[in-house]
Order: structure tokens, then C-alpha cells, then sequence
């Protein structure tokens, strides 16, 4: 007998409201929004601020709305901030980014875990089915849209994710975490303790495994897959001092679904599963120096990716970062840092018909940046920024940034930005070429330039009244030598160069409202206006405008409640409106139409240490895709998930 998701969801709601004794609630419903305004955040200044003060566009999904919001894997917790675009192409691949320029190989957004870089040089974004870190770690995530390249260097064009786990002092004692449902299921493992000197320690292991999905006509895909990912964290600090040193490794295999690499060498040949392994170190050391405060961090990552039959990558990467910030004058808050960044990628092409030439690349990057935060009056702040980074594709570029806050009242802050940002090449745009020996048909992009944009923002972050909370943002970014596939001059070849600029407008806004004492409302709302066209001249074979803007959705709505009830239970409804894809005139590739999915989320502690959850997904929604063409993409049904978490 089958048993659809929803009989067991209505089997399960009993059993989770029929709770034992009762508990004192830590849910955010019982946080004031004064408090939550209070959050501290490090993305926007590079040290810490109140989220109240933070002169940007930032969003922060806390410990709790991931909880509440019951996602087992990072990608679905990043749907919880307005102000990123999330659509899931199959069971382990996402296209995610800020402001419009989405993709399966999204390269505008810089992800950061605890500091670590995880994108990737290959293509310049980042490989979102191997970032399976535990859920019940992450103390905060940090979501800031707009240029962050002055602090965090290029490709943070368009956004940065920073991804902020707990100390191991915040996770006392043993973690067990299982799950199981009709997509997915997980277990997690956890335990931390004290050091000496009132340090602290905490290890965790992690599996999954993620069922297949189905195509709208109910083709199987092979996209299934499991993933065990172990990791520690230590913490410790003793006169000032303070030191961190964090370890994980991970190994994986799922499949690879249609197109694959098809779609790029238009060979018909059998593509595998896809294999996955990695580890990474980082060490981060902070010290009081002369009123100041100074923070080393080191971090060392491999990763190794086949991709049969068409490559198999293996990339180390070494990164040393250097900061110092201080208030030299009552009026001045400068930060200043320095870091630099070595790669040694080695690709093996396993196809005749498609590969990255050189194979070995060993690639190096160097920055400088300084920042100074200048009080001009009560109330009234301007920051000057700039950083020089340079890369081995384009040389040094130059990136600035001029931002000015006004603080009027304690619970209303106004501010306006101007910043150039650039995206550097990556080896996906330099060095692809099909076949991989000559006559070529695409060639590579040897002259390829870095993209750049100029961006404008204005915004409000406030608390106008004692129950609401608003921020809102409106901007314009002019891009300029952005990526297109243009057909040579002799019409024998193509090659990566840079031909398309153009225009994006868009607002983005969210708010908090505490409808009541166990009740709050949150809402999010997006809207963009994308212009882009082709400089005079150029002929691109890949259709790159329609497809830019196609991928873009103009219209994204969120709406959330979160309500605390009666025997220690919880209940949390996430709605979610995404409009259309489409690509105009442009038949082959399809629309993806728009959809709006309901989620619900039922949980209940049992006892002082023990939470059980049901989560519900696509309510009312028998099935929608989110991103690629009808023939080849998942489509994403009804779905449920039951969960038990306990800490002791």
C-alpha cells in the first residue's frame, strides 16, 4: 500500500501536540524585535556592530529560523532571506545569487563558512552539494545584497552569504539528530566539551541521503545521492586572546542527471555518477594591539570532484588573511587588512570533446584594503573604503566604496552607497575549449576582461513602531563587459569575450511584525528591472542576454508566521511566490512558470532536551519546477519530513 506525504502528516500531528510536561520556549517569538535589532553582525564592517547600525542591505537568518523553518541542508535554510533568489534545479544542485544574474553557474555571490571561501576558481561560484554542514551548528547567517568587494575582494559583485557557526561553548554536551521522509533522510551525531583555561571543544558527524527526483512527465532522474560529512571546532582564549581552529572533511557520490555535460559538447555519450571528497583546516588567531584589535586567520582546503566522463578536478587551495582595526581619533574607526590566496588546480580530460587547456594551473591572488568610518556629526557617519586585488587573468583591480548613514533617532537609520565592483575570469571562462584538440569550436577566452559594475543604494532600516520593523532598499547597477559566447571573425569558431552590458533597477524590502505575544509576521518582497544588451558588433552564439535575463525572476514574495502554542508546541507557515522564468523567443529552452509553494512546520519538545518536528512541504502544490527546461528538470511535489533532535 502506498501512503501519500499528507496521510502521514495528518497521522503525525496528534502524537506532536500530545507533548509532555511543559518547557520554558527559547523560540525568537519571544525575542523583542529591540533584541533582534541588537543581533550582532560582522559581514558589513569586518568587525562586529549591532545589525540596528549596519549601513547596508542585510538580512540575518538567526539560529532559530532555521530551526523553525525545519531545512536540513544550507541551500533550503538561504531561502528564508528575501533578499537572494533560490531555485532548485535537481535533488543536490541549486542556482542561488542576489540580485538577478542567477544560473547553475551563478558567479556573482561570495559564500563564506567561518570565514573560509568557498567558491570555487573553476567557474567562480560554488558547488552547493557539497556544503552539508549540520544545521544545529550554525549560530547565524549573515545575507548582505549589494557590492561587498572592497571588504571581501572580487566576486563579491552582488552579494555576501556568511555563514557564522556556534562556538563550541554554545553546544554543551551530546547532540542526536535524525530524520527520515518522502525526499530525503539524515542523522547527525554531535558532542562538545570544556578544555582547560575555559576553552572548549565539539565534533560532529553527518549523513545523508537524497532520494531521486522526477521530471513533470514522471521520467526518474538520476540524481540521487548520499553525503557523510564529519568536522570539529575548538575554542579557546585566555588575556585577550582568542583562538579558533576548525577542521572538516566529507565524501559523496550522486548522480548526474541530463543534460550533464551534454548540453556543452553536444556528444551523445553515458554520463556517471558524480564522486565528491574533500577536507579543509583553518586556524584564526585575534589580539588587543595598542587599542586596536589584530586577527590572523590561515585556512588550507582541498577538494577533489570526477565528473566521468568528462573531468576530474583536484584543487588545493592556501589562504593567509592579516587585519588590524583601531580608533586612532574619537572620530575614525580604520580597518585595515591584507591577504593573500595560492592555488594549484589539476584537471584531468577524460574526453576528447570537451576540456580545460592548460590542465595545470597554479593561480595566485593579493589584496590590500582599507577602511575608515569617519563620524562627521551625532547621527551622521560616511565611510571611505577601497581595496587593490590582484589576479593572475587581469592584473590589479581597483575597487572603491563611499557610504554615508544618518542616524536621526535611535530607531531609524537612512543610508545611501556608491561602489565599483568586479568579477575576475575564472578557468571555466579562459580556458574551456571544445574539442580539446584543434579545429576548435569554441576556443576558450584568452583576451577575456573582468566584469565590472557601478552600483547605486539607497536604503532604511528602522523600527517605526514598537511592534514593526522595516528595512528597504532601492538600487541601480551599470555592468559593463559582462561574459558573452561571441562567434570570431572568420565565423569558424567561438570564443568567451566580453560583449554585453547594461542596466538592472530593483528594490528589495522585508518586515517583522508581532501580531501578538506568540505571534510574529515576517514579509519579504523583491522586484527587478533588468535592460541588458550586446555592444555594437558583437554576434553571440549563446543567446546570453535573453538567457541573463530569462534566469532573473522579476517578482519574489515570502511571507512567514511564526506561532508559539499552547504544551510547548510550535507552528510555522512559510509561503513563497516566485514569478516566471522565461527566455523570449527562444522556444528551445522553455519557461519555467511561476509557482507559489506552502510549507508548514509542526514541533513540540518533549522533556527538558528533546524536540520532535513535522515539516510539510509544497502544501497545495502537486509539483513546479524552479529552473532549466521542461524535459530534463526536477519537479518538486508534495513533501514530508519528520524529525527528532535531542540534546543531552
Amino acid at each position: 500500500m502506498v501512503v501519500s506525504p499528507g496521510r502521514i502528516a495528518v497521522a503525525a500531528l496528534p502524537a506532536l501536540l500530545a507533548t509532555g510536561p511543559a518547557m520554558a520556549q527559547v523560540g525568537f517569538v519571544n525575542l523583542s524585535l529591540e533584541e533582534l535589532g541588537n543581533v550582532v553582525i560582522t559581514s558589513t564592517a569586518k568587525r562586529e556592530q549591532r545589525l540596528a547600525d549596519a549601513p547596508a542591505s542585510v538580512f540575518v537568518i538567526t539560529a532559530d529560523d532555521i530551526r523553525r523553518s525545519g531545512a536540513t541542508r544550507l541551500p533550503e535554510a538561504l531561502r528564508l532571506a528575501p533578499n537572494l533568489q533560490v531555485a532548485r534545479i535537481t535533488g543536490n544542485e541549486y542556482a542561488i545569487n542576489a540580485r538577478g544574474f542567477g544560473g547553475q553557474q551563478a558567479n556573482k555571490l561570495l559564500v563564506l563558512i567561518d570565514g573560509r571561501s568557498v567558491y570555487t576558481p573553476l567557474f567562480g561560484g560554488v558547488f552547493w552539494d557539497v556544503q552539508d554542514l549540520p544545521m544545529e551548528n550554525i549560530e547565524r547567517i549573515e545575507v548582505v545584497s549589494g557590492p561587498g568587494s572592497t571588504l571581501w575582494g572580487v566576486n563579491a559583485v552582488n552579494g555576501v552569504v556568511n555563514v557564522i557557526t556556534r562556538s563550541a561553548a554554545q553546544t554543551p554536551g551530546t547532540l542526536v539528530s535524525a530524520g527520515t521522509g518522502n525526499r530525503e533522510r539524515l542523522a547527525t551525531l554531535g558532542h562538545a566539551l570544556a578544555l582547560p583555561g575555559g576553552g572548549g571543544l565539539r565534533v560532529h558527524l553527518k549523513h545523508t541521503e537524497q532520494r531521486r527526483t522526477e521530471t513533470a512527465a514522471g521520467t526518474p532522474i538520476d540524481d540521487a545521492g548520499h553525503m557523510t560529512h564529519a568536522g570539529f571546532r575548538a575554542d579557546w582564549g585566555g588575556n585577550g586572546d582568542r583562538v579558533t581552529l576548525l577542521g572538516n572533511a566529507y565524501r559523496g557520490r550522486h548522480g548526474q542527471p541530463l543534460p550533464g555535460t551534454i548540453a556543452v559538447t553536444g556528444s551523445q555519450f553515458k554520463l556517471g555518477a558524480i564522486s565528491l571528497s574533500g577536507a579543509n583546516l583553518l586556524a584564526r588567531w585575534e589580539r588587543p594591539l595598542n587599542e586596536g584589535t589584530l586577527s590572523v586567520q590561515a585556512y588550507f582546503d582541498r577538494t577533489v570532484r570526477q565528473v566521468p566522463p568528462t573531468f576530474d578536478e583536484t584543487l588545493q587551495i592556501a589562504d593567509l588573511e592579516v587585519q588590524y582595526t583601531r580608533r586612532p581619533l574619537p572620530e575614525h574607526q580604520l580597518a585595515l587588512g591584507a591577504s593573500y590566496r595560492r592555488s594549484q588546480d589539476r584537471i584531468s580530460n577524460n574526453t576528447p570533446d570537451f576540456g580545460f587547456l592548460p590542465a595545470h594551473v597554479n593561480q595566485a591572488w593579493a589584496s590590500l584594503f582599507a577602511q575608515d568610518e569617519i563620524t562627521l556629526a551625532p547621527g551622521l557617519q560616511l565611510t571611505l573604503g577601497a581595496r587593490v586585488e590582484r589576479n593572475d587573468y587581469t592584473g590589479a583591480e581597483f575597487l572603491p566604496n563611499l557610504r554615508l548613514a544618518w542616524k536621526p533617532s535611535p530607531r531609524h537609520l537612512w543610508w545611501g552607497s556608491l561602489a565599483r565592483t568586479v568579477r575576475a575570469p575564472s578557468r571555466l571562462d579562459r580556458d574551456t575549449y571544445v574539442p580539446v584538440q584543434p579545429p576548435f569550436r569554441l576556443a576558450g577566452g584568452p583576451d577575456l576582461q573582468a566584469e565590472t559594475a557601478n552600483v547605486a543604494e539607497l536604503g532604511y532600516r528602522g523600527q517605526p513602531l514598537d511592534t514593526l520593523t522595516l528595512s528597504a532598499t532601492a538600487f541601480r547597477a551599470e555592468y559593463d563587459r559582462l561574459r558573452t559566447q561571441n562567434l570570431a571573425a572568420s565565423r569558424t569558431y567561438a570564443f568567451f569575450g566580453n560583449g554585453m552590458r547594461g542596466k538592472l533597477d530593483g528594490i528589495e524590502t522585508w518586515a517583522s511584525l508581532q501580531a501578538t505575544t506568540a505571534l510574529r509576521l515576517h514579509a519579504g518582497f523583491t522586484r527587478l528591472w533588468p535592460r541588458l544588451q550586446l555592444h555594437p558588433g558583437v554576434i553571440d552564439t549563446a543567446f546570453t542576454v535573453d538567457t541573463t535575463e530569462g534566469n532573473m525572476p522579476r517578482r519574489q514574495l515570502q511571507l512567514r508566521a511564526a506561532l508559539n502554542l499552547p504544551r510547548d508546541a510550535e507552528l510555522d507557515l512559510l509561503l513563497r511566490h516566485v514569478s516566471r522564468l522565461t527566455i523570449p523567443d527562444r522556444p528551445v529552452f522553455g519557461d519555467v512558470p511561476a509557482y507559489t509553494a506552502v510549507d508548514l512546520r509542526l514541533g513540540a519538545r518533549v522533556g527538558a532536551g528533546t524536540e520532535l518536528t513535522l515539516t510539510a512541504q509544497n502544501l497545495f502544490d502537486r509539483g513546479h519546477g524552479e529552473f532549466s527546461k521542461v524535459a530534463t528538470r526536477s519537479e518538486f511535489g508534495r513533501g514530508v519530513f519528520i524529525h527528532a533532535r535531542s540534546r543531552f
